[in-house]
């Protein structure tokens, strides 16, 4: 098998869109707002950090990555009052099968079943080793039903390659804070709505900025330089690279047949609008006609 960086690319952006309605659908935000959730980012941080169970705040920072220590504390462990994490667990997976069957996507749904059998057994066969997240979320039980399992398959592989990622800023010297500064400065995501859904205030920012041009990474006005753009481009490779492990479990012909059926369900996510244009993730559209993996 001859597999690059490129194909663990391509796949984030089919799976994570299953994933990411976690956050953005209507029927999610609406259910947890019923239980007490009161705002984004107490939801947030519940649904998210919930497999991990009741754990402490500098726990979920450090897994977590990007927010800041005073951010999580204003949700952790004041949310556990409100309900338990086993109830977040279940009630998240409820909500985000809710949301896809919104879109039209059901148990019966052609490509459903062969996408979550497959990205399944990704999922299931992705190494731990040094991924707290992922290993939390592969620990819970596994949905019986189709479109239950893909989201939660699209779950595990999201965070298997966000702990990977995390790796690689922590060994180049970029820290949670800093990272969101120096993906700005790549033109992946605006400043203002960074600074906005990561909670900095301008002396923080700042000095991320300033740090990161002490280092001749960041330009005087906030772009990258030009080791800046190396090394941007090695943490972004670097990543894929990692991420790859995770089709390991599938021969060339399973990766194809995944894609195929897990494109235009991508697709059919996205078209349901909930997914905003720009999100942290700065996940790309613009190869969601070829349903390929390109192999």
């Amino acid at each position: 098998m001859s597999r690059t960086p490129a194909l663990a690319r391509r796949f984030f952006d089919r799976y994570e869109p299953v994933h990411g309605i976690t956050y953005f659908a209507p029927g999610v935000r609406s259910a947890f707002d019923a239980m007490g959730f009161v705002g984004f980012w107490r939801g947030y941080f519940a649904g998210r950090s919930a497999p991990l169970g009741r754990v402490p705040v500098e726990l979920v920072t450090a897994t977590f990555y990007n927010f800041s220590t005073e951010r999580v504390a204003k949700a952790i462990p004041a949310i556990w009052d409100i309900a338990a994490p086993e109830e977040m667990v279940r009630v998240r997976q409820d909500t985000a099968v809710a949301a896809l069957q919104g879109y039209g996507l059901g148990d019966d749904t052609p490509g459903v079943a062969e996408a979550a059998e497959l990205a399944g057994l990704a999922a299931r066969n992705a190494p731990l080793d040094g991924r707290p997240l992922f290993a939390a979320n592969r620990a819970l039980p596994w949905p019986d039903a189709p479109l239950a399992a893909l989201w939660h398959a699209a779950t595990l592989l999201r965070e298997h390659r966000g702990d990977g990622h995390i790796a690689v800023l922590v060994s180049e010297g970029i820290s949670g804070r800093e990272s969101n500064v120096f993906h700005v400065g790549a033109g992946a995501v605006p400043a203002d709505f960074i600074k906005r859904t990561r909670d900095y205030s301008d002396e923080e920012w700042a000095s991320c900025v300033r740090s990161l041009q002490e280092r001749g990474l960041l330009t005087p006005t906030g772009t990258l330089t030009e080791a800046g753009r190396t090394l941007k481009e090695h943490v972004e490779t670097r990543t894929d690279s990692l991420s790859l492990s995770a089709l390991d479990a599938l021969d060339d012909d399973s990766v194809e047949r995944l894609f195929r059926a897990l494109t235009p369900i991508t697709r059919t996510v996205i078209a349901g609008g909930d997914l905003p244009a720009a999100t942290p993730m700065a996940l790309r559209r613009d190869e969601l006609d070829d349903d390929s993996a390109r192999l």
